[in-house]
């Protein structure tokens, strides 16, 4: 006998949220039994993210207006942690999350176009905010901004992004989804890398094209000058850089920093009359 026989309709019967999680976390060994590594989305504090990557992601989801009707139920979810497990692969975030039972979530996500990788490849070149940031393997907030752009940027787009659920409810974004959704910026505050992962894209090539020539910076006139390798950078900045991961993309494509060495001409004595020298001596 199913819901609708027993006077539910096509909903399930409330469940109090204590049972759900009992139950949930009931499941869930089971599958931790059976060797499945659980990474369930953990909120600490009243906001869900806290970061440039993480306010991104939630922000750009307010974007979808057709679906936007189920993004605060959603919210709500992973705010309780009713997330039980997420994963983000290439192309596919997979869920668990709690509800009147423990319930499946896919999202596939179509890979980025590569015209579109390229126009974003080309819009951070040059773009390196601070060449600490850059050999820290870091981008620059100007680069985060291009990558995050909404449309253009490395968000999917709603017809992009195919949503399955096993709940009854049979929207297209139910609030077990939208959990997800929330999930996934709560995720990237921690690994923004991720985002790259999910679209088919390689951050470092970023990070590259970022350390183009024209960032660090050339002389207008062509002049030669005197240089500096990037492994003396601590010595000239006074700042540790050996303890920060440097890849080797960034070594290999970014300019030398440059040095003007300036060198004090000598004092030259003045020269001394012959008369001078006769009348010093009383003559």
């Amino acid at each position: 006998m199913g819901w609708y026989d027993r006077g539910y309709g096509n909903f399930p019967p409330y469940v109090p949220i204590a049972v759900r999680r009992s139950n949930a976390l009931r499941e869930i060994k089971k599958l931790v039994k059976k060797g499945t590594v659980i990474t369930p989305v953990e909120v600490t504090g009243r906001k869900i993210t806290t970061t440039f990557w993480g306010n991104a992601w939630c922000d750009n989801l307010t974007s979808y207006h057709h679906i936007a009707n189920r993004l605060p139920r959603g919210r709500t979810y992973c705010n309780n942690g009713s997330i039980m497990h997420l994963q983000i692969e290439p192309g596919k975030i997979t869920a668990l999350v709690s509800g009147s039972e423990l319930y499946e979530i896919t999202l596939d996500i179509k890979p980025l176009p590569a015209a579109k990788w390229k126009a974003i490849r080309a819009q951070c070149a040059g773009q390196v905010g601070s060449l600490v940031e850059l050999l820290q393997g870091k981008l620059s907030k100007n680069v985060m901004e291009i990558v995050t752009k909404a449309k253009d940027g490395l968000f999917p787009s709603p017809d992009e992004i195919e949503m399955s659920c096993s709940c009854p409810d049979h929207t297209r974004l139910c609030k077990h989804v939208a959990a997800a959704f929330y999930g996934v910026g709560n995720r990237l505050d921690a690994q923004p890398e991720l985002l790259f992962k999910l679209r088919h894209v390689d951050h470092l090539e970023l990070i590259a094209q970022a350390a183009a020539p024209t960032a660090l910076g050339s002389s207008a006139k062509g002049k030669k000058r005197k240089t500096i390798d990037a492994g003396d950078l601590s010595a000239v900045f006074g700042i540790e850089l050996d303890a920060a991961p440097v890849a080797p993309e960034m070594v290999e494509s970014a300019a030398p920093v440059k040095v003007i060495v300036k060198r004090k001409k000598a004092a030259v004595p003045k020269r001394v009359s012959r008369k001078a020298k006769l009348n010093s001596k009383g003559l």
